[in-house]
């Protein structure tokens, strides 16, 4: 059988193997197709996927369990998928502990950008998926769990440009891929900070912003919560009846943070 027969077998396959919840198996396919066909067997097998499979079976990885799909998922590919992860979502789970939602998503989003040490595919990873609405919401959520220290970062790229350093008040996890997304896509870092913090128009404003501490003090400007952003998201999630989310529709800024 040729590989091009093999692939539809395998997609097929692939998919079945995901919704009946045995990853172990699919992860399986995959790593007799790499044997069989080599790497870019399994990039074509993920890249036409249904974008709610993708999800489910990336879903099943986070930072600590790598899989092949991890590694070899084609950026649009994982851009499409992000758009589903939500779709479990419960409204108990959400109103219960939106912060351990939040970082269940952080660690899948972490273990896809840098499961590879190749810098041209992270941003190829993070610019396709800031481009999308859905996907400038999912790294909102992530800046959300670390708000002062995206300021802080937002702060210094306006101020240093390429000579950036990252440091902030804290060591959170967050800065160094919020630091990533603003070297892959101006447009996309731009995007998520206006998710999170609807009141700006330009990152430029930014720079002024101050983030205080103390849950007393009035709020001086509006800043969405990681409880409201991933109510969001979930409204986000395509309906059976619509096709792949569409690129981000959602005005775009250019500021030339890195020019």
């Amino acid at each position: 059988m040729t590989e091009k027969s093999t692939l539809p077998a395998l997609s097929k396959q692939v998919s079945e193997l995901v919704l009946a919840g045995s990853l172990h198996h699919a992860e399986q396919a995959f790593s007799e197709a790499v044997e069989q066909h080599g790497d870019l067997a399994v990039v074509e097998v993920l890249a036409n996927l249904a974008p709610q499979v993708t999800a489910l079976h990336l879903s099943g990885f986070d930072g600590g369990k790598t899989s092949l799909a991890t590694l070899l998922v084609p950026p649009k590919a994982w851009a499409d998928s992000l758009a589903f992860f939500a779709a479990t979502w419960s409204d108990e789970m959400i109103e219960d502990d939106p912060e351990r939602v939040a970082e269940s998503l952080f660690a899948h989003v972490h273990g896809i950008v840098f499961s590879s040490d190749d810098p041209e595919r992270r941003h190829e990873l993070l610019a396709e998926a800031s481009a999308t609405d859905h996907g400038a919401t999912v790294f909102a959520i992530l800046f959300s769990m670390a708000p002062k220290e995206i300021l802080e970062v937002a702060g210094e790229i306006l101020a240093k440009g390429p000579y950036i350093t990252g440091q902030t008040s804290s060591d959170s996890d967050i800065v160094p891929l919020a630091i990533e997304l603003a070297k892959a896509s101006e447009d996309g870092w731009d995007r998520s900070l206006f998710e999170l913090f609807p009141d700006f128009r330009h990152s430029g404003d930014l720079a002024d912003a101050e983030f205080s501490d103390d849950p007393d003090d009035e709020p001086k400007f509006l800043q969405r919560s990681t409880k409201e952003l991933l109510y969001r998201l979930r409204k986000q999630v395509p309906s059976s009846r619509s096709n792949v989310p569409k690129r981000g529709a959602r005005k775009s800024i250019g500021t030339g943070i890195f020019s």
